[in-house]
């Protein structure tokens, strides 16, 4: 028994019972694997179900607004996934009237899908004989054969990729890099796998050669970003608030967030106090009270950097123009930090 029947042996008595594994719609599997994208089963999987449920087929997604989309995606991260999600239901639905396109060439075309997604759908769907490449099977080939070169550098990726190829199912692609990716997730773990459970033990150059715990090899990470972004909602008279929707190219764009301060460090409250007026709300007048919500600030940690937010409220003395109702402001597309402080201000302020 090969490598190839080996892992589709191990998939049918392990495999996960999960709901884009009943279905070959390219709908299902594309929406499954963009939702899966650097996400736990357990976290991606209730999204997955709010989405299908909400937007049955991709004409659904196409007609959806971008707001509405984001709304959906809240507090899943990455939200460029969501925005390219969109924009390609809508070329889907425009440009291929509703059908996927069944090409490798034209899968990658999509926006947000590149090599491995486009891998995924065409084997699983289309029987293509396209190898998918994740961090899952970077480990798990990178420890069975012995592969020393850093997986994160280019060598090292097209070798695996090239490898990936040359050991992949000829007779059920789709099954096969499925049955590689929940190798790598629940038997051939990053620490600390059962190595005396696994079938291919007998084989596996890593164990061989006590170097499971080494494997794979991986350059060091780019240093971590830290950022201050300060916080500020005001409240009028008649309970509104202000929010403001993210237009630039970095993170958060097309969300709400209430209007902000960034600054290099923590800001003490007497200089964040004179700066927001200063600057943010020059057109309003002094605030009737000044609150600093979160005295020690929390950490919000993406891939490349980490935020370290505060939220303070100001209590102004007039009317908000433009303002937003206090009890509405749920219903806006936010980020995960303010959906949360959302929650607690709604409870613990008014």
């Amino acid at each position: 028994m090969d490598f190839s029947d080996r892992i589709l042996s191990w998939y049918a008595q392990n495999k996960r019972d999960l709901p884009w594994r009943k279905t070959r719609d390219p709908y299902n599997v594309w929406l499954s694997e963009i939702i899966m994208q650097q996400t736990r089963v357990a976290q991606g999987l209730p999204y997955y179900l709010r989405f299908i449920e909400r937007f049955p087929e991709v004409a659904d997604l196409a007609r959806a607004s971008e707001e509405e989309v984001l709304k959906t995606w809240q507090g899943l991260g990455y939200y460029s996934r969501a925005r390219n999600l969109h924009a390609t239901a809508q070329r889907v639905a425009t440009d291929y009237q509703g059908t996927f396109p069944a090409t490798y060439k034209e899968l990658m075309d999509l926006k947000g899908v590149g090599p491995y997604t486009a891998a995924a759908i065409g084997s699983i769907c289309f029987d293509l004989l396209t190898p998918v490449v994740d961090g899952n099977v970077y480990r798990v080939l990178s420890r069975y054969f012995g592969v020393e070169l850093p997986v994160n550098s280019g060598e090292g990726s097209r070798y695996i990729a090239d490898l990936a190829g040359q050991v992949m199912s000829k007779e059920s692609p789709g099954n096969y890099n499925q049955a590689l990716m929940e190798f790598g997730a629940l038997q051939c773990i990053p620490r600390n796998p059962d190595c005396l459970a696994c079938p291919l033990s007998d084989s596996c150059v890593a164990l061989a050669k006590k170097k499971v715990s080494q494997l794979p090899v991986k350059l060091p990470k780019k240093a971590v970003r830290k950022r201050y972004f300060n916080y500020f909602m005001p409240v009028d008279p008649d309970f509104q608030t202000l929010l403001i929707k993210r237009k630039d190219k970095g993170i958060w764009r097309g969300l709400y967030e209430f209007p902000l301060l960034e600054s290099e460090l923590e800001l003490p409250d007497e200089k964040a106090e004179a700066q927001i007026l200063e600057g943010v709300f020059t057109q309003l007048n002094e605030p009737l009270k000044f609150v600093k919500c979160n005295p020690i600030p929390l950490v919000h940690k993406l891939s490349h950097q980490h935020l370290f937010v505060t939220f303070r409220i100001l209590y102004l003395g007039h009317g908000l123009r433009g303002g937003v109702p206090i009890t509405k402001m749920q219903s806006y597309p936010v980020p995960i930090p303010i959906a949360n402080f959302m929650e607690t201000v709604k409870n613990s302020y008014f």
